[in-house]
């Protein structure tokens, strides 16, 4: 099969296209070269943050553990499911990823023409004393073809600035709203955990109310038949009326942080009645912390940060490139004619072609002072990013501490809650034995109560703090997950 080579009209009518797309392929961009800014942290954690019980080595870093496998408790589970459906706030970020999806495909489209059909037809009268010939004149003119909007030749790279500038704010509003699951995540899970410490503080304190009331009827008896004195029952009253003030005010704080952890779920919660206490094992207890520069890939918030980073460094490229001539095209191609039925006659071909040149001579500075705000922008999203960073770096030190310090502080308080009953027991035989009054017994009873509660308040900050933990490694960033929407022609 032979090819017929191209009529000279047609070679001619391509040729100012096939140029510019040359033209354009080869521009460059006047954007600054981007290096990634140095850590401003050191290399390493403190090795008395991460303490004896720190993982080791082999373990699975937490950004690579979902949170479905990290958190075993189903309850938890079902409701950081429901949290992720139904939260605002984050549903919000979501919405802001397609928001900047859209301006991104917007400002991409900035690359190519517009073409378009276009149909026009115009009938005019021209009063006489406006004619050479003094008679006024009706005149008609009708056109359609196809026509290409004013269209820049990105010689200097402006347009491919803004579109750069646009996916990299696209790809932070991503990385936003994955550090917004995240924080989500991490919420609701404390937020669970802190509920789980006030029904165990509940039921703690209700058993020791009912105790107590017991103890109150027995010594009410006593002081009725003269065995003990006022004051014996007064103290026990006291004691009595202490533990239910306590219950009072946990019960506050239970319905306060129930109305809490629904905020975050999004929806009225129905919640099963707890069977045990705290779940020690319903965290992860191994966590790697890595190298901080781990945090640059796992750390959502330090990724959305260097992609506002690089739509600054773009956007200097877009302000460069206004000191230089803006070239653009306009052009069509259709029939003209004066009556309608001749449009498609024979010699009613018309085309246009229109290229121009645009440079301000003198904007009384606007474009320097545009340049000077997109380069000061970046040093704002330089100083965003090492804080990012330093904010991460701590964080994790935080959390690491928190861990390993808490951990002690639980096996303390355990050994102090054992000791403590003890006591109480002891008193008891005691008085029971007429050896000590009654008061030491209220006494051992009392601080007996006050180790329990903060057992279980440490217990829970300790499940906090590996969570905090699992939260500021960046955990289930790296998990394997449906892949996400990249737009098409990123990389054009």
């Amino acid at each position: 099969m032979t090819r017929r080579p191209l009529a000279p009209w047609t070679v001619a009518r391509l040729a100012p296209a096939a140029l510019a797309v040359l033209l354009v392929q080869g521009c460059v961009s006047m954007a600054p070269q981007y290096d990634r800014p140095a850590l401003p942290v050191a290399a390493t954690y403190a090795a008395e943050t991460a303490g004896p019980a720190s993982a080791a080595p082999t373990s699975t870093p937490a950004a690579q553990v979902d949170w479905r496998d990290y958190f075993s408790d189903p309850t938890l589970q079902g409701l950081i499911g429901q949290a992720l459906a139904h939260n605002r706030d984050l549903r919000v970020a979501l919405l802001r990823v397609e928001e900047a999806r859209a301006l991104y495909g917007i400002q991409r489209a900035d690359q190519f023409p517009t073409i378009g059909v276009q149909a026009q037809g115009t009938r005019a009268r021209t009063p006489g004393d406006l004619n050479l010939t003094g008679r006024p004149q009706v005149a008609s003119q009708y056109q359609a073809g196809v026509g290409m909007a004013t269209w820049e030749l990105d010689f200097w790279g402006r347009v491919r600035s803004l579109k750069d500038a646009a996916l990299e704010n696209y790809l932070a509003s991503d990385a936003a709203a994955r550090a917004a699951t995240l924080s989500l995540v991490a919420q609701v899970a404390d937020s669970y955990l802190s509920l789980r410490e006030l029904d165990e503080r509940l039921a703690l304190t209700r058993a020791t109310i009912a105790s107590r009331e017991e103890s109150l009827r027995i010594f009410r008896r006593r002081y009725e038949v003269g065995s003990i004195s006022k004051l014996d029952l007064t103290q026990v009253a006291t004691l009595w009326q202490q533990a239910r003030a306590l219950g009072a005010d946990l019960e506050q704080a239970r319905a306060t942080q129930a109305h809490a952890l629904e905020l975050l779920v999004g929806k009225p919660l129905d919640l099963p009645l707890p069977q045990a206490g705290l779940d020690d094992d319903a965290v992860m207890r191994d966590l790697p912390a890595g190298l901080p520069s781990d945090l640059l890939a796992n750390r959502p918030d330090i990724v959305a940060a260097e992609h506002q980073l690089r739509a600054a460094n773009a956007n200097i490229g877009a302000a460069r490139a206004a000191f230089f001539p803006r070239i653009s095209l306009t052009g069509a191609f259709g029939t003209a004619s004066a009556e309608l039925d001749g449009l498609f006659g024979s010699g009613s071909r018309a085309w246009n072609f229109t290229p121009s040149l645009d440079l301000p001579i003198f904007d009384a500075g606007r474009r320097s002072a545009n340049l000077d705000l997109a380069e000061v922008r970046r040093d704002q999203a330089v100083a965003g990013y090492e804080q990012s960073i330093q904010s991460a770096f701590k964080d994790v030190s935080d959390a690491l501490s928190a861990r390993r310090w808490l951990a002690e502080q639980v096996q303390v308080l355990r050994a102090t809650v054992a000791a403590q009953a003890e006591r109480a027991r002891l008193a008891k035989l005691r008085y029971d034995h007429g050896a000590s009054p009654y008061l030491e017994v209220l006494d051992a009873q009392r601080d007996l109560l006050a180790a329990q509660q903060t057992l279980v308040q440490t217990r829970r900050a300790l499940l906090s703090a590996r969570v905090g933990l699992y939260a500021a490694l960046g955990g289930g960033t790296q998990a394997p997950a449906a892949p996400s929407s990249i737009p098409p022609g990123n990389a054009s």
